[in-house]
């Protein structure tokens, strides 16, 4: 088997953990429903953690598990109906949140991106009063948020009365440079949804994702779940095994860990794509996440060349997926973009993959 990300997690730590989980006295309690808001254990860890690795200012009274982005969207959307029905995304971005808001019945608006993020100009122009966005790592385009940007959008959203989702997916991964706290935590009582989880840290298997609401919130919050019947879709073993894990230190020590080995993936598929592709191709959304954006001009389209790579045995997807309309960047500049992960592939493999990759797609450009 070879070792990406997942291949380190401490596994013998996690079966003690859990193994210690079902013999507690009260484990029988474990198999029946638990908090409809995930475990009081749990979400004072993640509180204690979120404050002190991505600076989220919270109480666990804010904290919401879910075993997936899913449910929590979904009551996201249920809690921000009173506060309008438009709601702003980033362009190109994550296509999870413009679905789950339209099938919702809101107005989705795309806001083009500039190089410091989401365009703050066209935001305040396009009537949303929600808005969500991804300051620490941008997915697909991978820029970080500059700090007077995000004081920008705080002080857009306190002054419309609406509310910003800030997806935090990766930002606990970064390489280079200081740590730059969420922008939930910049300001006190700020109108904010906190989106994190534990599929990037840790693993997705174990289905356990959260979100921190703003304290105006919590009491729509309370009513929802007593009138929906709401139930933690997270397993209680999971989070109680979660609980112990992450009071024991092992949820610390393993991501400083995976900092070290993804920093060196990180360089290392720097390094090859500039030694392979050089100047006929620009790599960027670098220093922070588990991906990069390779960009270069081609006559092929995103889609043959993506078909191209996957006859050489190498898996890589195009950005059309991540844009409003999905379209091919073939249309108009010629430019095709692709997402490059490096989280899913060993060190080693990483620089004959890119001379592999490189080798069948340059061949065609002069």
């Amino acid at each position: 088997m070879s070792k990406n990300e997942y291949g380190y997690f401490p596994i013998a730590e996690w079966r003690k953990a859990y193994n210690r989980t079902l013999r507690h006295e009260n484990a029988a309690e474990l198999l029946f429903f638990g908090d409809p808001q995930g475990e009081k254990g749990l979400r004072y860890e993640i509180a204690k953690y979120a404050r002190s690795v991505r600076g989220v200012s919270c109480s666990p009274e804010q904290v919401v598990i879910a075993s997936d982005p899913y449910p929590l969207l979904d009551i996201i959307c249920r809690l921000l109906r009173p506060y309008g029905n438009v709601i702003a995304v980033e362009d190109p971005g994550y296509p999870q949140y413009p679905e789950v808001f339209r099938r919702n019945g809101y107005q989705v608006i795309p806001v083009p991106l500039k190089e410091d993020g989401i365009d703050l100009d066209l935001l305040r122009g396009s009537h949303a009063g929600l808005a969500v966005v991804s300051p620490s790592h941008q997915f697909p385009a991978g820029m970080v948020m500059p700090f007077s940007k995000r004081l920008a959008l705080l002080q857009w959203i306190q002054e419309s009365g609406g509310f910003l989702i800030e997806d935090d997916y990766d930002g606990e991964f970064r390489y280079y440079g200081r740590p730059i706290p969420c922008m939930q935590g910049l300001i006190p009582d700020s109108r904010v949804i906190y989106l994190g989880g534990f599929s990037q840290v840790l693993s997705p298997a174990l289905g356990i994702q959260y979100m921190i609401l703003p304290s105006v919130l919590l009491e729509d919050y309370h009513h929802l779940k007593h009138q929906l019947f709401l139930e933690c879709t997270a397993s209680r073993l999971h989070q109680h095994t979660l609980e112990r894990f992450m009071r024991e230190g092992y949820v610390d020590r393993h991501l400083r860990k995976m900092r070290a080995i993804l920093r060196k993936k990180h360089d290392q598929l720097m390094a090859s794509a500039g030694r392979h592709f050089g100047k006929r191709a620009f790599v960027s959304g670098t220093g922070a996440g588990f991906h990069l954006m390779l960009s270069l001009r081609h006559p092929l389209s995103e889609a043959e060349l993506e078909l191209r790579a996957e006859k050489q045995g190498i898996r890589i997807h195009s950005a059309a997926y991540t844009r409003f309309h999905s379209q091919d960047s073939s249309k108009g500049s010629g430019i095709r973009e692709f997402i490059v992960g490096f989280g899913g592939i060993q060190e080693k493999d990483i620089d004959d993959g890119i001379r592999l990759l490189a080798s069948c797609w340059l061949e065609e450009v002069e």
